[in-house]
């Protein structure tokens, strides 16, 4: 009997990322395009967090990249503005996207960890929680879990709370606690259990720069270290782990002091893991996942907007934009990992997203949409051959009409007819003549010439004749004829000496028309003469610029003395005298818009005299210093 043969188990690297990018449209847009980004890493699975997408904004040039299968999350709350805020994505690279044994390609996914996103059931060890509870934790776009049969991997990004908000303090705690459900549940099930992203949790003082004594009695980052190993928990802090002694290996930095530039910041970015390592030999005593498979893992720092050997340096700002994010990516190399069953990417892959990969239809609504189209196109070439004639004499002869009837004459017959009356007539009597006119063919090319404010050529009348370019006088637009100038009433007084009124009005009618009548005089060049009073009007307009330029002059004298002012009364730091830079309370409280000075230097270390001494006023009287 022949023996089937058994499939050949590869073992392979992994590489696995986390990284707040503070933007995924920011990163793509500084790396070029969503593949340049991702292929930066060389990694196998690369999870971002802070993408700030709303789900109506996800495209095809955000989420999908050549080789990588994507699974997203995003904000479905505008709870206290909070749209767009969060947002994480897992990318995992893969060659084939079905019927392949990867391990970045998981064999599940799901958006949110509760189960309520996708619709699905409650997840188990989650009964004690409310719906309503699970449905508001997972709203905000903070976690995507794939499964890649070896591990479950959490990309999270944890909520931010400050001391002072009771309500996002009560978020963030019920948030790790069902979480910490989730994963005690999967653990009991014997699965091992990654967790990666920015926790907003900087578990020890050897996590942060600036450490007080009572830093790690915090409930959070007394519930982090509860969870190590360390503390009797389950799980391992990797990059800790592997490097105990290091310090200041932080992860971010704050962007609106410019602690980038001392290392001033703290790790709030992790990477855990849990559960037993992938070896099968009985005895594992002295095995564990994290002696057996994880190679490496450490900062990627290059990826820090400042480094050292930078020019730039922070005086209330930088002086050029930083291009990057305010966090450094973090990895784990994994070895010994060998290949799994074949499988396809799960549903929840961005592939199949409406918004990526479009509605699906049905062949019958296919077809009527397109049999409904073909109608409508029928119809209308039919009835622009049937009307397309009617359409243009009726547009014509409403045209001859108007300037006929309401052609400008002698002012001893009409004397009330003026250049308003004559466009009012005008389109009074094109919507007459073209009412039963379709949407389509309303409004033809002359008719819509006349209601064009832009300088364009009328069609001329019959009997007239186009004389060529080079006897006629320059074309004004209609738009000059309305425009007042500061000498108009003594133009109007003095028309009875400078120019007979019919040669006015003639004039004006020619111009109406984009052409002059063959035996009028006013068509010659000779007779194509300025207003007598342009003399004046000039000398007017010179002395308008003047006064003009005089205010002008005024003004930045004016204001070169309040920035004067403004600069004296700019107090210097005490650490480095030094002028300071203002600031405002943006906190809602009793001093929110008050505006202050601090040191402008970049946030650091107290130790050293290069960064910001931590100087402080108020800008009224009242001072205080720190």
């Amino acid at each position: 009997m022949q023996q089937t043969p058994t499939r050949l188990l590869m073992e392979n690297p992994i590489k696995i990322v986390s990284y707040n990018v503070n933007g995924l449209r920011q990163r793509v847009s500084q790396f070029g395009s969503l593949s340049n980004l991702l292929n930066t890493f060389d990694a196998d699975i690369i999870c971002f967090q802070e993408t700030k997408l709303r789900r109506q904004e996800l495209t095809s040039d955000l989420v999908i990249a050549d080789g990588y299968e994507s699974f997203v999350s995003c904000t479905r709350t505008n709870n206290k503005g909070r749209i767009g805020y969060s947002g994480v994505a897992t990318f995992c690279r893969v060659k084939s996207a079905f019927l392949s044994t990867e391990v970045a390609l998981p064999v599940a996914a799901e958006e949110g960890f509760t189960g309520f996103t996708d619709r699905c059931r409650r997840k188990e060890g989650l009964e004690e929680f409310e719906k309503d509870e699970l449905v508001k934790i997972d709203s905000e776009g903070r976690c995507v879990v794939t499964d890649h049969d070896h591990f479950v991997l959490f990309n999270l990004y944890g909520p931010r709370a400050a001391h002072d908000d009771t309500e996002r303090i009560e978020f963030k705690m019920k948030f790790f606690k069902i979480l910490q459900k989730r994963w005690e549940n999967l653990l009991h099930e014997g699965r091992r259990v990654f967790v990666v992203g920015d926790l907003n949790i900087a578990p020890t003082a050897m996590d942060r720069c600036d450490a007080d004594p009572d830093f790690e009695k915090n409930e959070f980052r007394r519930w982090f270290r509860s969870m190590l190993v360390l503390s009797g928990g389950l799980f391992v802090d990797v990059f800790r782990a592997k490097h105990p002694e290091r310090r200041e290996a932080y992860t971010c930095w704050s962007s609106s002091t410019g602690a980038e530039q001392f290392n001033f910041g703290s790790r709030i970015d992790h990477i855990l893991c849990a559960g037993p390592c992938l070896h099968q030999e009985h005895d594992l005593q002295g095995h564990s996942f994290l002696s057996c498979h994880v190679k490496e893992c450490d900062i990627l720092t290059e990826y820090k907007r400042w480094k050292p050997g930078d020019t730039t340096r922070w005086k209330g700002g930088w002086g050029i934009k930083l291009e990057g994010s305010d966090h450094a990516p973090v990895y784990m190399s994994l070895e010994e990992i060998h290949d799994i069953p074949r499988h396809n990417t799960p549903p929840l892959s961005a592939r199949y997203l409406p918004m990526i990969h479009g509605v699906q239809q049905t062949l019958v609504t296919f077809l009527t949409k397109r049999q409904g189209a073909t109608q409508i196109q029928s119809s209308k070439i039919s009835s622009s051959f049937s009307d397309g004639d009617a359409t243009v004499k009726a547009c014509s002869k409403s045209m001859k009409r108007s300037f006929n009837e309401c052609s400008i004459s002698h002012p001893s017959t009409s004397p009330s007819c003026s250049l308003t009356e004559v466009f009012d007539s005008a389109i009074s009597k094109r919507d007459e003549n073209s009412k039963d006119l379709t949407d389509e063919n309303q409004g033809c090319p002359d008719t819509k010439m006349i209601l064009q404010s832009q300088p364009t050529k009328l069609v001329p009348a019959e009997g007239t004749k186009k004389l060529p370019r080079k006897s006629r006088c320059s074309q004004l637009s209609l738009r000059s004829f309305f425009q007042k100038s500061p000498s108009l009433g003594t133009d109007a007084e003095n028309s009875s000496t400078n120019a007979s009124p019919s040669q006015a009005e003639s004039n004006t009618n020619s111009y109406l028309n984009g052409s002059h009548a063959p035996g009028n005089k006013s068509s010659s060049p000779k007779h194509c003469q300025l207003n007598p009073n342009a003399g004046s009007q000039d000398q007017d307009k010179g002395n308008d610029g003047s006064l003009e330029r005089e205010k002008t002059k005024v003004a930045l004298l004016e204001w070169k003395r309040i920035q004067q002012l403004m600069q004296n009364s700019i107090p210097v730091c005490k650490g480095h005298k030094e002028p300071c830079v203002a600031r405002i309370v943006k906190k809602p409280g009793p001093s929110f818009g008050r505006r202050f000075f601090v040191c402008s230097r970049a946030e650091g270390p107290v130790s050293n005299p290069e960064a910001n001494c931590g100087y402080f006023k108020w800008a009224s009287s009242k001072s205080q210093n720190k």
